[in-house]
């Protein structure tokens, strides 16, 4: 670290702020930060960073030596996504120090998530540290905060119930299938995508009484090899715009950059089928079904902030334990605050650059 030193700081925008149109345009796939890595590196006052994207949230971590350093990162990752840098000013949010270092926790412990106490974001944020690790952009401070994070978010998980009735968006969608078909024995599934947020909802789905399940993914081998896990069928990814009439639920959780259902495709379907529901179940970002089927008759879309809006009301019922897990994050931050100070340097977040840095902090 520079004898100047430098600040632990926090980039990002979230489900909190950006609105899922918005994120779309935000998610990071890995070859794209693998160009942004390629863009900054670690040189001048940016002295380390990681980035941890997500269906919910984009969001940066790291040391910064200026504001005009973070200016930087904000304006290459704009450049590189080709998002208009008003719209993520609009949305992103900045903090410092132990404010930042707060935040970071708050995140692994699965408190700022859309589907509070999820367990995702804990095997996410390990990804985003070893990837950063990987690419020669974690140092000292990086590396003290994510190792206390992981340690500390264990810790408020073991501690409070804040897992328990953990509502999940594949609860979610199968609570929602119940109420338009009554029942799931008859019903038959489509599984768009063989990855693991598809794997676990075609599961929820199967403990509720499905049987009838199909996959499908760009990989017919991966589609075949989940298929024989979850005793399913398997179809090739491109017959399945055409034989989407045989389905009654589509569960789409592709990692595709853009739209695999399309309306006319979803319209031809329902020609075939106008009397009998088609319940869209859009578990990816960016979002697989294009959102004017909800235009057409008989047709169910719910993306992941429709599922997120249902599953919020589960958590006045667990508010208790959200108190008591903050304030274990607050005094987990606070006990390892003074050490990471002192790796970053002599800055602090009280100089008035800063504060003007930022005005969307918080």
């Amino acid at each position: 670290m520079s004898p100047a030193g430098g600040i632990f700081f926090h980039l990002g925008a979230s489900h909190h702020t950006a609105p899922l149109a918005l994120r779309e345009k935000l998610a990071l796939t890995p070859e794209k930060t693998a160009a942004l890595g390629a863009r900054l590196g670690v040189a001048g006052e940016l002295r380390e960073w990681a980035v941890l994207s997500t269906c919910n949230r984009v969001e940066f971590y790291g040391v910064a030596g200026s504001p005009a350093a973070i200016d930087h990162l904000q304006t290459e990752f704009c450049a590189l996504l080709e998002c208009s840098p008003a719209d993520f000013a609009r949305a992103a949010r900045r903090t410092f120090g132990l404010e930042a270092l707060r935040h970071l926790l708050v995140v692994a412990a699965g408190l700022d998530s859309q589907m509070l106490g999820e367990t995702e974001i804990f095997g996410q944020m390990k990804d985003a540290y070893a990837a950063a690790l990987h690419r020669g952009t974690a140092g000292p401070v990086l590396n003290r905060a994510f190792q206390k994070t992981f340690q500390a978010a264990k810790f408020v998980r073991t501690h409070t119930a804040i897992t328990e009735g953990q509502v999940s968006v594949a609860s979610v969608a199968v609570d929602l299938a119940l109420k338009i078909f009554g029942g799931l024995r008859t019903v038959r599934v489509l599984l768009l995508g063989a990855g693991e947020i598809g794997e676990k909802t075609a599961r929820a789905f199967q403990s509720r009484g499905a049987e009838a399940i199909t996959v499908a993914s760009r990989r017919l081998e991966r589609a075949m090899e989940l298929a024989q896990a979850l005793a399913a069928a398997a179809l090739p990814f491109e017959h399945a715009p055409g034989r989407l009439a045989e389905f009654d639920i589509v569960l789409c959780a592709t990692s595709a950059p853009g739209v695999v259902l399309t309306h006319d495709a979803v319209a031809a379907a329902m020609r075939r089928r106008p009397a009998r529901p088609l319940f869209c179940i859009d578990l990816a970002l960016p979002r697989d079904v294009e959102p004017t089927v909800t235009r057409l008759p008989n047709v169910f879309l719910y993306n992941l902030d429709d599922l997120a809006k249902i599953a919020e009301e589960n958590r006045a019922a667990r508010e208790n334990e959200v108190t008591r897990a903050q304030a274990l994050v607050a005094e987990k931050a606070g006990a390892l605050w003074p050490r990471m100070e002192q790796l970053c340097g002599s800055k602090t977040v009280d100089d008035k650059r800063w504060s003007a840095a930022a005005p969307n902090a918080g």
